[in-house]
């Protein structure tokens, strides 16, 4: 609620020289940026850019305005990391995808996310979420490697046409074929429980609908049918949806 609209674009990493160039002006301008990165170490078998690498060429060009954030660090310097880049200390986070739920830092307001064919569209927009807190327009930079993929482009189209999470979770659902809806498997058979999408399109739609108003007047799922839908979502073993409700 009361969120600026955020202009995410689509750039080949074959712009990466401009792309570093536009954080450059960014900084100039008191911004603070994310620049998200899959990989902590980099790998023979995956084409992905490492953070520690990218940490390192940022670094040679920003100086020491740039810190570091992943997952393979001890809880101290994770939390100092963070606590430097949320006071200002540091004005650039090279992360891994840690950051993607529960960091508020109003005035990051761009993110880059380098190889972004390589992430799935929950995980996209969950992360987009950390931009667009503060009263600054924001922009997010999705890098890719090309030549994509059919579902790879499609993922990126939507990314940029829309920050409705409602749409993208049925574009998430209707890309991947079969799967779960709010579980982890990606894709093989589905394990439906209540309704089919080719049987029960109206009924799902419905629920969309009804679920999107029960978010909008109780965000955090706080009233009596807050805390009902929490239930139902532990006992359908699906309450990994309130961790993603959390990342806005």
């Amino acid at each position: 609620a009361g969120r600026k609209p955020i202009t995410t674009r689509a750039i080949s990493l074959e712009r990466y020289d401009e792309v570093v160039g536009a954080v450059g002006r960014a900084l100039d301008t008191g911004a603070q940026v994310y620049w998200v990165c899959p990989l902590v170490q980099e790998s023979d078998t995956l084409d992905v850019a490492a953070a520690q690498e990218r940490f390192e060429a940022l670094r040679g060009i920003f100086g020491d305005k740039v810190g570091l954030l992943h997952g393979q660090m001890p809880g101290r310097d994770k939390d100092a990391a963070m606590a430097a880049f949320s006071g200002g200390q540091t004005r650039v986070l090279v992360s891994t995808t840690v950051i993607e739920v529960g960091v508020d830092v109003p005035n990051a307001s761009v993110m880059v996310i380098e190889h972004a064919e390589r992430f799935g569209l929950a995980q996209l927009h969950q992360l987009r979420g950390r931009i667009g807190r503060g009263s600054a327009a924001s922009t997010c930079l999705l890098l890719y490697k090309g030549p994509l993929g059919q579902v790879a482009e499609a993922r990126l189209t939507i990314m940029r046409e829309s920050e409705d999470g409602f749409r993208i979770a049925e574009e998430d659902l209707r890309l991947r074929g079969e799967g779960e809806v709010l579980g982890t498997r990606q894709s093989g058979s589905p394990d439906w429980r209540i309704a089919r999408p080719e049987i029960d399109g109206d009924l799902l739609a419905a629920a969309r609908d009804d679920a999107r108003l029960l978010i909008e007047r109780d965000p955090q799922l706080e009233t009596p049918r807050g805390q009902a839908i929490r239930t139902l979502l532990y006992l359908f073993e699906r309450d990994v949806a309130i961790r993603l409700l959390r990342a806005g």
